[in-house]
């Protein structure tokens, strides 16, 4: 049996079915919701100063050599100065930090955060995060309602700890199986 025919939208296990020009939107991000991401803020420098937005758009791309990926939406507001960025941080966010990506998901601007700094490119560094990457611009390419932007990282740090999760549209965080 090929996959073809295992993956058939009369399945019963299936809730709701989404196929392009018959179905709405929301069907296709409850289904994309079913796939847990991990929670980014990504900063950079702009011409209005600091800059942050949470993403859950992140990848790993290669290794050599090392390469990233995110992608904003072409709706937001601080899309453009994202796009433009020669520099940027993307900050991996740890299971107690959902109050930092609450706050860069409503806003970019405000960076009165207890013990951020800025790197030698001028780009903000927030504490406390799983890991950091920062990243010079390497690309951009298009990606519907997307951009896909692509940084060369320059430096990465990283520390043990669980992560902030999303999932179906909620926060939430993972806990390992024991051995």
């Amino acid at each position: 049996m090929t996959y073809a025919r295992a993956a058939r939208m009369d399945d019963p296990t299936t809730s709701d079915v989404f196929v392009p020009g018959s179905a709405t939107l929301r069907q296709f991000r409850d289904a994309l919701g079913a796939f847990s991401t991990g929670v980014t803020v990504v900063t950079t420098n702009s011409a209005i100063g600091p800059l942050g937005i949470t993403a859950n758009s992140f990848a790993s791309l290669s290794l050599a050599p090392p390469l990233v990926l995110w992608s904003p939406a072409r709706s937001s507001r601080r899309f453009e100065a994202f796009a433009r960025a020669e520099h940027f941080a993307i900050h991996v966010l740890a299971a107690d930090q959902i109050d930092l990506g609450r706050h860069f998901a409503q806003q970019g601007h405000d960076f009165d955060l207890p013990e951020a700094h800025m790197n030698s490119h001028g780009v903000p560094i927030l504490q406390g995060c799983l890991a950091v990457f920062e990243c010079q611009h390497e690309a951009l390419h298009s990606g519907g309602d997307h951009a896909i932007v692509v940084g060369r990282v320059l430096a990465a740090r990283h520390r043990p700890g669980a992560p902030l999760v999303f999932s179906g549209g909620r926060y939430g965080h993972f806990s390992p199986d024991a051995d």
